[in-house]
């Protein structure tokens, strides 16, 4: 039943509705509804197992053509991916979003439609689909129909979208672009969380929020992790050497928007210590990684480091721009690091390289960002011993080691500290873009700390959250 039949004789109150990342970290997308639009916040892509990317393909329980307006928190694709599909099927409202988020959001909209239009390319011709034909989910020119509706605004500021309805971003420190959104809806303050970035970043800002929230949604992703306090350059430097001294090459699978920002820097200043042997040669597989980069010189408030500091991470790095470079860099003898793209090796050329480092336990995979069920990430980070890439197995001999404190995600604690940053601690709060066990952990531990018992949000459940005459919740 879509949600404007069963709402539709109701026009007093104000309810939430998630239709993705409920009980699960992808294909964000919560829907507000009140008596005077309805507010879609974040438009994201389901991945990992192929029963979540088959919800892709499935009809939203909701008319696209009655979301009244957008915003966007952030360009990671479980974020913003399906903005495509939505136009496609008759979304027509504006898309709010932080300056730098718009300029990211096209650079991995235009790549994931290159990168499905490549695949069901390959799938077609290679055999190993049991479509006929394969097609991809959107194409290059339903981007370039999206793009249109983009509206960039600056955080900080309040717009307001209607007469009872307006809303303000809040730098997030996430990626770069990435906020929180405060709703003052009816009186009432909403606040979505995005993405929460951590508290130590080598490139972001703090996350900061509204002052006051009567509502959040928040995400908890970490909720049942603490990342550790080690030294993450030393811990990385230790692998770095390890794999070096065992004559063999890293591969660092990383999200072209953020991580593989973090990691550039990290790398970069690891040399010029001397932490790790200068000479010992870079490579970024990922062209979109490298225009990513520029957006943090393109907007320097949005970091903490200097536009010249940006720059210098570029020094001693190579960056590959096409298939035939990336074949010369698998060929290319002695030690090396890899940096390539996508961080959950879901698909893109960091597939190429494992397909040929995997097999030799010389070399080493390190995993940095956070990996969804189903992913090979997961599977590696689960001691699988053999992975699937395009239709054969590849057994599991190299080392495949983690950081977690190379996370963009806000660990447990951290995610306490965020709500402990409001005046008050908000008297409802809902959790999404978790796992189940994650997610329950985190209830549990807001309950016995912060005295208020979370709700876990499930998928296309309407929520109520307030009415509007009488405010009563």
């Amino acid at each position: 039943m879509k949600i404007d039949q069963f709402a539709e004789n109701d026009n007093r109150a104000v309810y939430l509705l998630s239709l993705g990342a409920a009980e699960t970290v992808t294909g964000s997308k919560h829907l507000l509804k009140t008596p005077e639009l309805n507010l879609l916040i974040d438009c994201g892509l389901f991945q990992g197992i192929k029963s979540m990317r088959e919800k892709n393909w499935e009809p939203l329980p909701v008319d696209p053509s009655s979301i009244g307006a957008m915003i966007l928190t952030h360009a990671h694709l479980d974020h913003c991916g399906y903005i495509p599909l939505l136009v496609k099927n008759g979304y027509r409202g504006k898309i709010y979003m932080s300056k730098p988020t718009r300029d990211l959001t096209e650079l991995i909209l235009r790549d994931s439609a290159k990168l499905q239009e490549e695949d069901a390319h390959k799938a077609n011709k290679h055999g190993y689909t049991r479509h006929s034909p394969a097609k991809p989910l959107y194409t290059t020119a339903d981007v370039e129909a999206a793009l249109r509706y983009f509206e960039p605004v600056d955080a900080g500021k309040p717009y307001r979208l209607s007469d009872h309805i307006q809303f303000q971003l809040y730098p997030g420190g996430h990626i770069p672009g990435a906020c929180s959104v405060a709703i003052d809806c009816y009186h009432k303050t909403i606040v979505f969380s995005g993405d929460i970035g951590r508290y130590h970043s080598e490139l972001f800002p703090l996350p900061v929020h509204a002052a006051k929230a009567d509502f959040v949604i928040m995400e908890s992703t970490y909720g049942d992790r603490l990342h550790g306090a080690g030294n993450t350059g030393a811990e990385l430097a230790f692998i770095i050497k390890d794999t070096i001294f065992n004559k063999g090459s890293m591969l660092i699978p990383c999200f072209a928007v953020g991580r593989a920002q973090e990691v550039m820097h990290l790398l970069y200043k690891l040399k010029f210590q001397k932490d790790i042997p200068v000479e010992i040669p870079v490579f970024l597989d990922s062209p979109m990684a490298a225009s990513a980069s520029k957006t943090l010189v393109k907007y320097p408030e949005w970091i903490t480091i200097a536009p010249k500091e940006v720059s210098r991470m570029f020094s001693g790095l190579t960056i590959n721009q096409d298939y035939e470079g990336t074949e010369k860099i698998i060929k290319r003898k002695g030690s090396k690091i890899v940096l390539a793209a996508s961080g959950m090796l879901t698909g893109g050329r960091v597939l190429e390289y494992l397909k040929h480092y995997i097999t030799d336990p010389k070399n080493t995979i390190l995993i940095i960002g956070y990996q969804a069920e189903g992913t090979r990430g997961r599977a590696l980070l689960n001691q699988t011993h053999e992975i699937k890439i395009h239709g054969q197995y590849y057994a599991v001999k190299a080392r495949v080691k983690e950081i977690g404190g190379l996370s963009a995600h806000a660990d447990q604690a951290e995610l306490l500290t965020w709500l402990r940053d409001f005046e008050v601690v908000p008297p409802h709060i809902y959790l999404v873009h978790g796992e189940p066990c994650a997610q329950e952990a985190l209830r549990v531990k807001i309950k016995d700390e912060l005295h208020i018992n979370p709700i876990i949000l499930k998928q296309d459940q309407k929520e109520f959250l307030f009415d509007i005459e009488t405010n009563m919740v």
